[in-house]
């Protein structure tokens, strides 16, 4: 109730922001169109980057959240209602990851843009806390509007198959909204699914033959879907939220589960505080590695040209060393 009064008072807030600065700020997360064609502005990181494949020089997509920003903690301002309400599509993941969404679009009203749900007809999880999440295989539902998002694990880009989904999903909201480019979308969506594809291949293989196979995470719980894709166990030292904290019965059960499995390492998520990882890395002597959830990426790596295939080819390695892999 008070999201709701708090972006009908930004939809206010946003007329007077449009007159006073014209929505002029340069956006971070960019990429240049090229012609002023459709624009697409996306919420989070593997949205931004799946929508840049699949509409090539043909729209203009950028990031909605800053740099480093947690989904869960976002706020939106009156200058993200006025983007919002100027694009040609929006793309978000879903209720459970960004529940501010439905909220922006009531700010924007009426003959605002087309919205694209990314998640529809994906595979989804349990979150933590709602199934015993230490054998992950579960088969999981398809999202058709029945189930209650807010309890399922929002991260669903990390099962590939999902990432295909999305793309999918991404590239019929183009054609719809941009017919005359239909065509383009789906043969560029086709080719980066084709490279998902390939990915998922070597996820595979090259974790079809580990010494280990429990990935030990002291973050937020992110990696339930590739832990479910390649049949790993996964232990996350507390739940969805990256603003959540561990209670000293599940670092004690970590810890015991390190000593008995013999795990050598325990995984820390980028731009997350490690400090639990490294609480329970001087218990065991396990070593520290990183892997990325790829939700959100920092100033320096979107500077740099971060994409969400770099990311999992780092995810890859750091998980072959740490699971001692053949």
């Amino acid at each position: 109730m008070m999201g709701s009064v708090r972006i009908l008072a930004l939809g206010v807030l946003c007329a007077l922001a449009t007159v006073l600065v014209g929505c002029s700020k340069k956006d971070e997360g960019r990429t240049p169109a090229a012609h002023a064609g459709m624009s697409v502005v996306t919420t989070l990181f593997p949205l931004y980057d799946f929508a840049r494949n699949v509409a090539g020089d043909r729209a203009e997509v950028t990031l909605l959240l800053p740099p480093g920003m947690e989904p869960h903690s976002f706020e939106p301002r009156p200058e993200d209602i006025v983007r919002v309400s100027r694009a040609s599509l929006f793309v978000y993941t879903n209720r459970a990851m960004e529940p501010w969404a439905a909220d922006i679009l009531k700010g924007v009203g009426g003959g605002g843009p087309t919205v694209v749900d990314a998640s529809r007809g994906a595979r989804l999880l349990p979150a933590a806390g709602n199934h015993e999440h230490g054998d992950h295989h579960d088969k999981g539902d398809h999202h058709d509007g029945a189930h209650d998002e807010a309890r399922m694990d929002p991260h669903l880009w990390l099962d590939f198959a999902n990432a295909q989904r999305m793309v999918d999903n991404i590239a019929a909201g183009m054609a719809e909204r941009d017919p005359a480019n239909r065509e383009a979308y789906l043969a560029n969506a086709a080719a980066y699914k084709a490279t998902l594809a390939h990915l998922d291949e070597r996820y595979r293989q090259g974790l079809a033959s580990c010494s280990s196979r429990t990935v030990v995470h002291g973050g937020h719980f992110a990696f339930g879907y590739l832990a479910a894709r390649y049949g790993l166990r996964y232990e996350a030292a507390f739940a969805a939220s990256a603003d959540a904290e561990p209670t000293p019965a599940k670092l004690a059960a970590l810890v015991k589960r390190i000593r008995t499995e013999g795990v050598r390492t325990i995984y820390t998520e980028e731009l997350i505080d490690p400090r639990t990882a490294e609480t329970i890395a001087r218990e065991t002597g396990a070593a520290i590695l990183q892997l990325n959830g790829a939700h959100t990426v920092s100033r320096d790596g979107l500077a740099r040209g971060v994409t969400f295939m770099s990311l999992m080819e780092k995810n890859l390695e750091n998980l072959r060393k740490g699971l001692q892999c053949r």
